[in-house]
């Protein structure tokens, strides 16, 4: 069935009240935009402040601007901030870097999502080997995203929708990011998957609706969703290294689904290593 990506009328926000607390085509349905050409000016900016954020400058990408709380995705212009509580983890997470996913429709780019990437602190301490690369060096080298996944440190990826997309549609364009990886799923993989998708279908994914996958473990990734600021609570929790790994590569394996993520989450640890 189709999903439906449509232009809303006013943008978001999260102000300062807020609580804080995939390489395969993704197929975006029947996407209709209100008119048989899509607007030339970017939507207006998403904004995602987080008032008890400390300001950490070593942790922000050089890809990206902002100020001392925040960073700013310039391909979206939605707002990160630069440090955030995510419901499950024990400690707060660091902002490493930004980046959108882009669907082309007749020769057009549309941007679907925004996305930062947050980790631990620690991971300053865990990957010393790394320490003095380039960030060039650090993106093309594969030991190193896979090396983030396996290590015992929390890391969490909130995407910030800037087009309104359907449940279904949502998870459909995982599933396939996901399905790419597992070949031969097993059963155990098949209940997971079952989990997921349960998870987003029926549920109507609104511009500014932001969506947290989280890993804790490398077998134990958390699903949090809100469309109204930050989520408090755990949506979900999917139990397989197969499908966390499958979908940990989507975003960082050699095929990345937003390449922009990828560079900007390459040059933030560059920085973060000093």
């Amino acid at each position: 069935m189709a999903g439906v990506i449509a232009f809303s009328a006013r943008p978001p926000s999260c102000t300062s009240h807020c609580r804080p607390k995939l390489h395969s085509v993704l197929q975006w349905r029947g996407l209709h935009c209100g008119s048989s050409k899509f607007p030339s000016t970017a939507p207006a900016p998403l904004l995602l402040t987080h008032p008890l954020g400390r300001t950490r400058p070593d942790s922000t990408p050089r890809a990206s601007v902002g100020s001392a709380d925040y960073v700013v995705e310039p391909g979206t212009s939605v707002k990160f901030p630069k440090e955030l509580q995510v419901p499950g983890c024990s400690s707060s997470l660091v902002l490493l870097g930004t980046g959108y996913r882009e669907k082309v429709f007749a020769i057009v780019g549309v941007k679907v999502y925004s996305a930062g990437f947050y980790a631990d602190l620690s991971i300053r301490n865990t990957f010393d080997s790394w320490k003095g690369k380039s960030s060039t060096e650090l993106l093309e080298d594969s030991s190193l995203f896979s090396s983030i996944f396996h290590a015992p440190l929390e890391k969490s990826l909130n995407i910030m929708l800037v087009r309104d997309v359907d449940g279904k549609t949502f998870w459909t364009a995982l599933d396939d990011v996901i399905s790419l990886r597992i070949k031969k799923p097993t059963a155990d993989d098949e209940s997971t998957l079952s989990t997921f998708r349960n998870t987003f279908q029926g549920r109507d994914l609104k511009r500014g609706t932001m969506i947290f996958l989280t890993w804790v473990e490398p077998s134990k990734m958390l699903i949090s969703i809100s469309s109204s600021g930050f989520p408090s609570n755990v949506d979900a929790e999917i139990k397989s290294m197969n499908v966390n790994l499958a979908l940990y590569d989507g975003f960082f394996g050699d095929n990345p689904v937003s390449p922009t993520l990828k560079a900007s989450v390459a040059d933030g640890l560059r920085m973060l290593h000093g």
